[in-house]
């Protein structure tokens, strides 16, 4: 059963029981076990939309990852009431040319998305994501706030601790789902990168959510699959994360990664701050659990 078809029967077995919803057993055995090919791509330029396309199209292009006709959510980190410069956030040049590729590939519709930290409505538009993405005029490409009713109860096979929690309806039933990070150290988690990411695709009490964080992490991405990640290093921040505030907080790297694999993509991203792989608890949590590769010299880089 192809990542799609699966999630979409997960939502449609959400919708049916309401929120107290269990995933039954039976629809695990259909779920996707193909371990993701640890391939990634790596650009490096000033001109971000450009290497974010490049990045892309070293992976084979958009049309690899998005079919015509396509509903796509893209889950940017616009979560902070930040400009793009101190490196809170995606940078919104990035996630336009994303959805740019998306419209292109042909999508009936793409979604941009994220459940904040900050207030919303101030994220988005500082940020700089909701302006960019808007400022593409296609009414195909909309950016929507998160409805904190359209959180279903799913139960998380395979978890060692989250074993049920609340995941979004609309990136379920979504055909294709694509991930934007921004590199940047985290109080908590050391790093967050394409894995922890997905802490703005749930739902339910954020606190809970940092007891046992790096498992809780690994427990998420066993129900949340993205078909794509674009990791930016176009500036990262490598200090006061998550939220930061300050310009001195920031370093310009000027990279973009793209890659099927989060586990690598986040293993890679961890040189960026002088880290190696094992130091980060989710990457080795994630790997233990199958979700992907983080041995360096098992790494492709294109």
């Amino acid at each position: 059963m192809q990542r799609r078809e699966f999630l979409k029967r997960l939502a449609t077995l959400g919708t049916a029981a309401g929120a107290g919803m269990v995933m039954p057993q039976e629809m695990w055995a259909m779920a996707p076990k193909e371990k993701p090919q640890a391939v990634l791509a790596k650009v490096q330029g000033t001109n971000y939309a450009q290497i974010t396309g490049e990045a892309i199209q070293a992976l084979g292009g958009m049309k690899k990852f998005v079919n015509s006709g396509e509903v796509v959510v893209v889950k940017p980190n616009m979560a902070w009431d930040r400009p793009p410069e101190l490196a809170a956030n995606a940078h919104p040049d990035v996630v336009r040319q994303v959805v740019q590729l998306c419209l292109d590939a042909g999508a009936k519709k793409v979604k941009v998305l994220d459940r904040t930290c900050h207030d919303a409505r101030k994220a988005y538009k500082n940020s700089g994501i909701q302006d960019a993405v808007e400022g593409l005029k296609d009414p195909r490409a909309v950016v929507e706030f998160v409805d904190e009713r359209r959180f279903v109860e799913l139960k998380v096979e395979g978890a060692k601790a989250l074993k049920k929690w609340y995941f979004y309806k609309d990136i379920l039933e979504a055909d294709r789902f694509i991930n934007i990070p921004i590199a940047k150290q985290h109080a908590e988690s050391r790093l967050t990168m394409c894995l922890k990411n997905m802490m703005g695709a749930i739902g339910g009490w954020r606190g809970r959510i940092h007891v046992g964080l790096h498992q809780n992490i690994s427990d998420m991405n066993l129900i949340l699959r993205p078909d794509l990640h674009v990791l930016d290093a176009t500036r990262i921040m490598v200090r006061n994360g998550p939220s930061g505030g300050k310009k001195e907080d920031v370093e310009v790297k000027n990279l973009v990664f793209a890659g099927a694999d989060p586990v690598a993509l986040d293993a890679y991203g961890t040189g960026l701050f002088g880290l190696k792989p094992g130091d980060i608890g989710y990457i080795t949590k994630s790997y233990e659990a199958g979700l992907g590769e983080m041995d360096l010299d098992k790494i492709k880089v294109i």
